[in-house]
């Protein structure tokens, strides 16, 4: 029998997608789904909410990190379609878009400063989540993309694009979204989108090394930092407009849907962008 799309959502949210372990003042929260190299889905995305929506003020730090081989190929690719086949329109996108730009939002104006461990690729979503941390500290091996435009998407996805234009600057934010290509830990850093780079087992060191002060300092003290830090960037920003984000997805989404490819070995694996 044919589960219908409520109840495949349904059985994934059943499924740990987020593992959390609390260390004192120290939250760290890992994507895991390594099997798909944790692949954004809504089941994802709310399991992140749960985490993020209402925080724990006694949590000084987060550390936001992926399981396995990749911190996070982007969007589910077959979850993407799903949405499209249930409802053209793009219902569904627009739903798990909003949830998407909550996320990025408690994670960059939440009390705690964040921190994103990146080891293998983040692409896509992936680099939107890494983005919306305060910190980032990558393996020198890491990966980084932009696919969106290429798989006929604009980038428009938690609020990446005007977080990429602050962080990165406008001329090179366009290269990289117009031609959509692959670029590793070195340029990472030299872009500002990584301000450490390390070996792959020297993560959980440099992760430490940030966090350890930063308990340390008085709890009224670090939020309001954090809020300046917010607020004197917030102008350098034109616009802002990530909550159009998923209806720009949606849109798009809808109005350049092709017919679904089913065949091959790779129908209903996870497809990540």
């Amino acid at each position: 029998m044919k589960l219908s799309l409520a109840d495949r959502l349904s059985a994934r949210m059943r499924a740990r997608t987020v593992r959390t372990v609390r260390e004192g003042p120290v939250l760290r929260v890992e994507l895991n789904c390594p099997a798909s190299g944790n692949a954004v889905t809504e089941a994802m995305l709310d399991d992140l909410l749960a985490v993020l929506a209402v925080p724990d003020p006694e949590v000084r730090v987060l550390v936001l990190s992926g399981a396995g081989d990749d911190f996070c190929l982007g969007g589910d690719r077959g979850e993407f379609a799903d949405w499209l086949d249930e409802d053209p329109t793009g219902r569904g996108i627009r739903v798990a878009g909003d949830k998407a730009r909550r996320v990025c939002e408690a994670l960059s104006t939440g009390q705690a400063v964040t921190i994103a461990r990146i080891q293998g690729k983040a692409i896509g979503a992936g680099l939107a989540l890494a983005l919306a941390c305060d910190l980032r500290v990558g393996a020198d091996t890491s990966g980084f993309r932009l696919p969106e435009l290429a798989l006929g998407l604009p980038t428009a996805w938690g609020g990446v694009l005007p977080r990429l234009i602050h962080e990165v600057g406008a001329a090179r934010t366009r290269e990289l979204i117009l031609t959509g290509r692959a670029f590793d830990a070195a340029e990472a850093h030299e872009l500002s989108i990584l301000q450490r780079v390390v070996p792959e087992d020297e993560l959980d060191a440099a992760v430490t090394a940030w966090a350890k002060p930063l308990v340390r300092r008085p709890e009224a003290a670090l939020r309001v930092t954090k809020a300046l830090l917010n607020s004197y960037a917030a102008p350098t920003r034109l616009a802002d407009p990530a909550v159009l984000d998923a209806e720009l997805m949606a849109t798009v989404a809808a109005a350049t849907r092709r017919p679904r490819d089913t065949g091959g070995s790779a129908a209903g694996a996870a497809r990540a962008r």
